[in-house]
């Protein structure tokens, strides 16, 4: 995927979205976005008994997104609080998922919220984003504010349950609430699509000549 990208085989994220294909490197993404904005969310020490007293590492979850419909999360664990953040930048690259938009009402401007009501899970946590008008803003808490704006969801009321103090779940919840919006298929989506071949079937020849 990356010789494919570098040469300019593959010119936009949405085809790798389009087949599933898994990110293995983050400069696939710094390539298609580069304007991705990262925020820490959470800095936690954590501690592991060992036989010489506690071993203290400090867990790190950021987002990134770029405020058009990407966004990403990731966490990391390391000795070091720079350490730990610059490895769930790269991990939140490589998770980064698209987030579908949509209208509340009358169809006309730009998609400024959330297609329908989404839920998402982490633990004891449940994140339920529900459409809201135009003008409305986020209702949520300040995490999930930050978290909505980097999706590029301009409106939207969020309703949890669960021990949402427990910020790695809440986060998690309300990522994986935006990953599913791709997931219901609504009236718009019914027309069929004409199945085009993936990018490692059509540029085979390529791949395998300037393989080893």
């Amino acid at each position: 995927l990356g010789r494919l990208v570098k040469d300019g085989k593959i010119d936009s994220l949405e085809q790798i979205f389009l087949f599933s294909i898994p990110v293995k490197e983050a400069q696939i993404i710094d390539k298609f976005l580069p304007t991705l904005q990262d925020e820490v969310m959470k800095i936690m020490p954590v501690q592991k008994q060992s036989s010489a007293g506690q071993r203290t590492r400090f867990k790190a979850f950021v987002a990134i997104g770029d405020g058009k419909g990407h966004v990403g999360l990731g966490v990391k664990c390391s000795s070091e609080v720079a350490n730990a953040i610059r490895g769930a930048i790269t991990i939140a690259k490589l998770n980064i998922v698209p987030v579908r938009r949509g209208y509340w009402g009358r169809i006309s401007g730009m998609p400024h919220t959330v297609p329908c009501k989404v839920t998402g899970k982490c633990g004891s946590v449940r994140v339920r984003l529900i459409p809201a008008p135009r003008g409305t803003g986020l209702v949520a808490s300040p995490a999930g504010k930050k978290l909505l704006s980097m999706a590029g969801v301009d409106d939207c009321y969020t309703a949890a349950r669960g021990h949402t103090r427990t910020m790695g779940n809440f986060i998690k919840a309300l990522f994986f609430a935006l990953g599913n919006t791709y997931g219901y298929l609504s009236p718009e989506l019914w027309p069929q699509n004409v199945l085009i071949p993936s990018p490692f079937q059509e540029h085979t020849d390529y791949l395998s000549k300037d393989g080893k």
